[in-house]
Protein backbone atom coordinates (compact mmCIF):
# COMPACT_ATOMS: atom_id res chain seq x y z
CA UNK A 1 0.00 0.00 0.00
CA UNK A 2 1.15 3.54 -0.76
CA UNK A 3 2.34 5.27 2.40
CA UNK A 4 1.61 8.70 0.90
CA UNK A 5 -2.08 7.88 0.59
CA UNK A 6 -2.67 6.46 4.05
CA UNK A 7 -5.05 8.54 6.15
CA UNK A 8 -3.54 10.31 9.14
CA UNK A 9 -4.23 12.44 12.19
CA UNK A 10 -2.69 15.47 13.86
CA UNK A 11 -4.38 15.67 17.21
CA UNK A 12 -8.09 15.54 16.38
CA UNK A 13 -7.50 16.65 12.79
CA UNK A 14 -8.15 13.85 10.30
CA UNK A 15 -6.25 14.00 7.01
CA UNK A 16 -6.98 12.07 3.83
CA UNK A 17 -3.31 11.59 2.91
CA UNK A 18 0.23 12.33 4.07
CA UNK A 19 0.90 15.12 1.56
CA UNK A 20 1.34 18.63 2.96
CA UNK A 21 1.68 21.94 1.18
CA UNK A 22 4.04 23.90 3.45
CA UNK A 23 3.72 27.66 3.92
CA UNK A 24 5.48 29.55 1.13
CA UNK A 25 5.38 33.34 1.04
CA UNK A 26 3.74 34.54 -2.17
CA UNK A 27 4.25 38.28 -1.55
CA UNK A 28 0.97 38.90 -3.38
CA UNK A 29 -0.96 41.01 -0.87
CA UNK A 30 -0.67 44.74 -0.25
CA UNK A 31 -0.36 47.03 2.75
CA UNK A 32 -3.82 45.92 3.93
CA UNK A 33 -2.61 42.34 4.49
CA UNK A 34 -5.80 41.07 2.85
CA UNK A 35 -6.16 37.93 0.76
CA UNK A 36 -6.38 38.70 -2.96
CA UNK A 37 -7.92 36.82 -5.88
CA UNK A 38 -4.47 35.34 -6.41
CA UNK A 39 -4.53 33.63 -3.02
CA UNK A 40 -8.00 32.17 -3.53
CA UNK A 41 -6.93 30.72 -6.88
CA UNK A 42 -3.51 29.60 -5.65
CA UNK A 43 -4.72 27.68 -2.61
CA UNK A 44 -7.96 26.37 -4.11
CA UNK A 45 -5.99 24.93 -7.04
CA UNK A 46 -3.92 22.81 -4.64
CA UNK A 47 -7.06 21.79 -2.75
CA UNK A 48 -8.64 20.67 -6.03
CA UNK A 49 -5.36 18.93 -6.81
CA UNK A 50 -5.76 16.62 -3.83
CA UNK A 51 -3.38 17.97 -1.16
CA UNK A 52 -4.34 16.62 2.28
CA UNK A 53 -3.16 19.59 4.39
CA UNK A 54 -2.54 23.08 3.05
CA UNK A 55 -0.66 25.45 5.36
CA UNK A 56 -1.26 29.04 4.27
CA UNK A 57 1.83 31.20 4.02
CA UNK A 58 3.34 33.26 6.85
CA UNK A 59 0.58 35.57 8.07
CA UNK A 60 1.58 38.47 10.28
CA UNK A 61 0.15 39.05 13.73
CA UNK A 62 0.83 42.80 13.50
CA UNK A 63 1.77 45.18 10.67
CA UNK A 64 5.37 45.73 11.78
CA UNK A 65 5.78 41.95 12.09
CA UNK A 66 5.60 41.42 8.32
CA UNK A 67 8.51 40.17 6.27
CA UNK A 68 7.41 42.63 3.58
CA UNK A 69 4.49 44.95 2.91
CA UNK A 70 3.12 42.28 0.56
CA UNK A 71 2.54 39.73 3.33
CA UNK A 72 -0.82 38.46 4.48
CA UNK A 73 -2.07 39.58 7.88
CA UNK A 74 -4.50 38.46 10.53
CA UNK A 75 -4.01 41.31 12.97
CA UNK A 76 -7.56 42.65 12.78
CA UNK A 77 -11.08 41.27 12.51
CA UNK A 78 -11.63 42.87 9.10
CA UNK A 79 -9.18 40.34 7.63
CA UNK A 80 -11.21 37.29 8.74
CA UNK A 81 -13.93 37.32 6.08
CA UNK A 82 -11.78 36.56 3.04
CA UNK A 83 -9.97 33.75 4.85
CA UNK A 84 -13.34 32.23 5.71
CA UNK A 85 -14.47 32.39 2.09
CA UNK A 86 -11.25 30.78 0.86
CA UNK A 87 -11.42 28.01 3.46
CA UNK A 88 -14.98 27.16 2.47
CA UNK A 89 -13.89 26.70 -1.14
CA UNK A 90 -10.85 24.62 -0.25
CA UNK A 91 -12.88 22.45 2.14
CA UNK A 92 -15.25 21.62 -0.71
CA UNK A 93 -12.38 19.75 -2.37
CA UNK A 94 -11.51 17.80 0.78
CA UNK A 95 -8.40 19.70 1.87
CA UNK A 96 -7.79 20.62 5.48
CA UNK A 97 -6.54 24.15 6.02
CA UNK A 98 -3.96 25.48 8.45
CA UNK A 99 -2.46 28.94 8.68
CA UNK A 100 1.06 29.88 9.71
CA UNK A 101 1.06 32.75 12.20
CA UNK A 102 4.28 34.72 12.14
CA UNK A 103 6.24 37.70 13.34
CA UNK A 104 9.29 38.63 11.28
CA UNK A 105 11.26 40.10 14.18
CA UNK A 106 14.61 41.53 13.11
CA UNK A 107 14.02 40.29 9.54
CA UNK A 108 11.06 42.60 9.02
CA UNK A 109 11.26 44.52 5.76
CA UNK A 110 8.52 47.04 6.57
CA UNK A 111 10.17 50.40 5.75
CA UNK A 112 8.14 52.51 8.19
CA UNK A 113 8.80 50.44 11.32
CA UNK A 114 11.67 49.65 13.66
CA UNK A 115 12.02 45.85 13.91
CA UNK A 116 11.60 44.08 17.23
CA UNK A 117 14.00 41.35 18.37
CA UNK A 118 15.14 39.63 21.56
CA UNK A 119 18.34 41.68 21.41
CA UNK A 120 19.58 44.67 19.43
CA UNK A 121 21.50 42.59 16.89
CA UNK A 122 20.82 43.18 13.20
CA UNK A 123 20.34 40.23 10.87
CA UNK A 124 22.40 42.00 8.21
CA UNK A 125 23.88 45.39 7.45
CA UNK A 126 22.32 45.20 4.00
CA UNK A 127 18.94 46.66 3.01
CA UNK A 128 16.10 46.08 3.88
CA UNK A 129 17.36 44.98 7.30
CA UNK A 130 17.64 47.50 10.13
CA UNK A 131 19.00 47.52 13.65
CA UNK A 132 16.17 46.12 15.76
CA UNK A 133 14.90 47.30 19.10
CA UNK A 134 15.45 44.84 21.96
CA UNK A 135 12.02 43.79 23.20
CA UNK A 136 11.07 44.79 26.74
CA UNK A 137 9.13 42.41 28.98
CA UNK A 138 6.07 44.54 28.19
CA UNK A 139 6.72 44.05 24.47
CA UNK A 140 6.97 40.29 24.99
CA UNK A 141 3.65 40.16 26.82
CA UNK A 142 2.10 42.13 23.95
CA UNK A 143 3.53 39.69 21.40
CA UNK A 144 2.05 36.75 23.30
CA UNK A 145 -1.38 38.42 23.21
CA UNK A 146 -1.04 39.21 19.50
CA UNK A 147 -0.34 35.56 18.66
CA UNK A 148 -3.33 34.47 20.71
CA UNK A 149 -5.67 37.02 19.14
CA UNK A 150 -4.54 36.04 15.64
CA UNK A 151 -5.12 32.38 16.50
CA UNK A 152 -8.65 33.18 17.68
CA UNK A 153 -9.27 34.97 14.38
CA UNK A 154 -7.99 31.93 12.53
CA UNK A 155 -10.56 29.81 14.34
CA UNK A 156 -13.31 32.26 13.38
CA UNK A 157 -12.12 31.97 9.76
CA UNK A 158 -12.70 28.20 9.97
CA UNK A 159 -9.10 27.08 9.78
CA UNK A 160 -8.65 23.47 10.83
CA UNK A 161 -5.26 24.01 12.47
CA UNK A 162 -2.69 26.66 13.31
CA UNK A 163 1.05 26.64 12.73
CA UNK A 164 3.42 28.82 14.74
CA UNK A 165 6.42 30.05 12.77
CA UNK A 166 9.45 29.48 14.98
CA UNK A 167 11.87 28.85 12.09
CA UNK A 168 14.03 30.65 9.53
CA UNK A 169 15.33 33.42 11.76
CA UNK A 170 12.05 35.18 12.43
CA UNK A 171 11.09 36.47 15.87
CA UNK A 172 10.34 33.23 17.75
CA UNK A 173 13.37 31.58 16.17
CA UNK A 174 15.52 34.53 17.23
CA UNK A 175 14.59 33.95 20.85
CA UNK A 176 15.73 30.32 20.63
CA UNK A 177 19.31 30.95 19.52
CA UNK A 178 22.01 32.16 21.89
CA UNK A 179 23.57 33.93 18.88
CA UNK A 180 20.59 36.24 18.43
CA UNK A 181 19.31 36.23 22.03
CA UNK A 182 21.67 37.89 24.51
CA UNK A 183 18.99 38.67 27.10
CA UNK A 184 19.70 38.51 30.84
CA UNK A 185 16.10 38.05 31.97
CA UNK A 186 13.76 35.04 32.06
CA UNK A 187 13.67 34.85 28.25
CA UNK A 188 17.43 34.62 27.77
CA UNK A 189 20.51 32.76 28.92
CA UNK A 190 19.72 29.10 29.51
CA UNK A 191 18.17 26.83 26.90
CA UNK A 192 15.02 26.59 29.01
CA UNK A 193 14.71 30.39 29.15
CA UNK A 194 15.30 30.83 25.43
CA UNK A 195 12.56 28.29 24.69
CA UNK A 196 10.11 29.84 27.15
CA UNK A 197 8.38 32.29 24.81
CA UNK A 198 7.39 29.79 22.13
CA UNK A 199 6.33 27.25 24.78
CA UNK A 200 4.18 29.86 26.54
CA UNK A 201 2.54 30.96 23.27
CA UNK A 202 1.87 27.35 22.28
CA UNK A 203 0.35 26.55 25.67
CA UNK A 204 -1.88 29.63 25.52
CA UNK A 205 -3.20 28.73 22.07
CA UNK A 206 -3.84 25.13 23.03
CA UNK A 207 -5.74 26.18 26.15
CA UNK A 208 -7.78 29.04 24.69
CA UNK A 209 -8.22 28.32 20.98
CA UNK A 210 -8.48 24.54 21.10
CA UNK A 211 -7.38 23.84 17.55
CA UNK A 212 -4.67 21.39 16.49
CA UNK A 213 -1.34 23.20 16.72
CA UNK A 214 1.77 22.68 14.59
CA UNK A 215 5.10 24.37 15.33
CA UNK A 216 7.63 24.89 12.58
CA UNK A 217 11.24 25.00 13.72
CA UNK A 218 14.70 25.35 12.26
CA UNK A 219 16.37 22.24 13.62
CA UNK A 220 19.88 23.68 13.15
CA UNK A 221 21.20 27.13 12.30
CA UNK A 222 24.29 25.73 10.59
CA UNK A 223 26.85 27.35 12.87
CA UNK A 224 29.55 25.76 15.02
CA UNK A 225 27.88 27.40 18.00
CA UNK A 226 24.27 28.40 18.41
CA UNK A 227 21.02 26.49 17.92
CA UNK A 228 21.47 22.83 17.02
CA UNK A 229 19.65 19.51 16.74
CA UNK A 230 20.08 18.61 20.41
CA UNK A 231 18.45 21.92 21.37
CA UNK A 232 15.64 21.24 18.91
CA UNK A 233 14.91 17.86 20.46
CA UNK A 234 14.62 19.51 23.88
CA UNK A 235 12.26 22.16 22.49
CA UNK A 236 10.08 19.60 20.72
CA UNK A 237 9.76 17.56 23.91
CA UNK A 238 8.68 20.67 25.81
CA UNK A 239 6.16 21.57 23.11
CA UNK A 240 4.76 18.05 23.22
CA UNK A 241 4.24 18.43 26.99
CA UNK A 242 1.98 21.48 26.50
CA UNK A 243 -0.15 19.76 23.86
CA UNK A 244 1.39 20.70 20.51
CA UNK A 245 0.08 18.27 17.91
CA UNK A 246 2.88 18.17 15.30
CA UNK A 247 6.38 19.47 14.58
CA UNK A 248 7.32 20.78 11.14
CA UNK A 249 11.08 20.44 10.69
CA UNK A 250 13.04 22.89 8.56
CA UNK A 251 16.47 24.47 9.14
CA UNK A 252 18.57 27.60 8.80
CA UNK A 253 17.60 31.21 8.27
CA UNK A 254 18.85 32.81 11.48
CA UNK A 255 22.32 33.77 10.25
CA UNK A 256 23.34 35.73 7.18
CA UNK A 257 26.59 33.85 6.52
CA UNK A 258 26.33 32.12 3.13
CA UNK A 259 29.56 30.13 3.54
CA UNK A 260 28.03 28.30 6.51
CA UNK A 261 25.07 26.99 4.52
CA UNK A 262 25.04 23.32 3.52
CA UNK A 263 24.69 22.16 -0.06
CA UNK A 264 21.02 22.50 -0.95
CA UNK A 265 20.24 19.11 -2.43
CA UNK A 266 17.19 16.83 -2.35
CA UNK A 267 16.24 15.70 1.18
CA UNK A 268 18.96 17.85 2.75
CA UNK A 269 16.90 18.54 5.89
CA UNK A 270 15.20 15.18 6.33
CA UNK A 271 17.78 13.66 8.69
CA UNK A 272 16.82 16.35 11.21
CA UNK A 273 13.20 15.23 11.01
CA UNK A 274 14.20 11.60 11.54
CA UNK A 275 16.17 12.36 14.69
CA UNK A 276 13.39 14.49 16.13
CA UNK A 277 10.82 11.81 15.35
CA UNK A 278 12.86 9.30 17.40
CA UNK A 279 12.48 11.52 20.46
CA UNK A 280 8.80 12.53 20.45
CA UNK A 281 5.45 10.79 20.06
CA UNK A 282 3.60 13.46 18.07
CA UNK A 283 3.73 13.55 14.24
CA UNK A 284 6.64 15.07 12.37
CA UNK A 285 6.48 16.82 8.98
CA UNK A 286 9.62 16.65 6.84
CA UNK A 287 10.49 19.28 4.24
CA UNK A 288 13.46 20.22 2.08
CA UNK A 289 13.66 19.84 -1.69
CA UNK A 290 11.43 16.76 -1.73
CA UNK A 291 10.22 16.53 -5.32
CA UNK A 292 9.03 13.01 -6.15
CA UNK A 293 6.41 10.59 -4.91
CA UNK A 294 9.12 7.93 -4.55
CA UNK A 295 11.11 10.17 -2.19
CA UNK A 296 8.02 10.75 -0.08
CA UNK A 297 7.18 7.06 0.07
CA UNK A 298 10.71 6.25 1.20
CA UNK A 299 10.72 8.96 3.89
CA UNK A 300 7.49 7.57 5.34
CA UNK A 301 8.46 3.92 5.07
CA UNK A 302 11.89 4.52 6.60
CA UNK A 303 10.39 6.43 9.56
CA UNK A 304 11.93 9.81 8.75
CA UNK A 305 8.56 11.47 9.26
CA UNK A 306 4.79 11.06 9.41
CA UNK A 307 3.94 13.63 6.72
CA UNK A 308 5.80 14.91 3.68
CA UNK A 309 5.80 18.58 2.69
CA UNK A 310 6.21 19.32 -1.01
CA UNK A 311 6.99 23.02 -1.40
CA UNK A 312 8.54 23.97 -4.71
CA UNK A 313 7.06 20.89 -6.35
CA UNK A 314 3.53 22.05 -5.55
CA UNK A 315 4.37 25.48 -6.94
CA UNK A 316 5.41 23.82 -10.18
CA UNK A 317 2.71 21.16 -10.25
CA UNK A 318 -0.67 21.90 -8.62
CA UNK A 319 -1.81 18.38 -9.61
CA UNK A 320 1.25 16.62 -8.22
CA UNK A 321 -1.01 14.51 -5.99
CA UNK A 322 -2.86 13.12 -9.03
CA UNK A 323 0.46 12.16 -10.63
CA UNK A 324 1.52 10.42 -7.41
CA UNK A 325 -1.84 8.63 -7.18
CA UNK A 326 -1.48 7.38 -10.75
CA UNK A 327 2.00 5.99 -10.04
CA UNK A 328 0.70 4.32 -6.86
CA UNK A 329 -2.18 2.68 -8.75
CA UNK A 330 -4.64 4.78 -6.75
CA UNK A 331 -6.42 6.19 -9.78
CA UNK A 332 -9.70 6.46 -7.89
CA UNK A 333 -8.14 9.43 -6.07
CA UNK A 334 -7.74 11.42 -9.28
CA UNK A 335 -10.53 13.95 -9.81
CA UNK A 336 -12.78 12.66 -12.57
CA UNK A 337 -12.34 15.81 -14.64
CA UNK A 338 -8.59 15.09 -14.89
CA UNK A 339 -8.75 11.34 -15.40
CA UNK A 340 -8.30 11.47 -19.19
CA UNK A 341 -4.80 12.91 -18.64
CA UNK A 342 -3.80 9.54 -17.19
CA UNK A 343 -5.25 7.20 -19.82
Amino acid sequence: MSALFKKGKMGKLKLKNRIVMPPMCMYASCNSGLLKKFHHTHYCARALGGVGLIIVEATAIEPKGRISIHDLGLWQDAQIKKHKIMNKRCHEFGAKMAIQLAHAGRKSGVPTSTPLAPSAIAFSEESPYKMPKAATLKDIQAIKKLFLKAALRAKKANYDAIELHAAHGYLLCEFLSALSNKRKDKYGGSLENRCALIVEIAQSIKEKVKLPLIVRISAHEWMNTGWNLEDSIYLCQELEKVGVDAIHVSAGGNQNIPECMPVLEPLYQCDYAKEIKKNIEIPVIAVGLITTAAQGENLLNEQFCDYVAYGRELLRSPNFVFDAANKADKRELIHKSYMRAYI
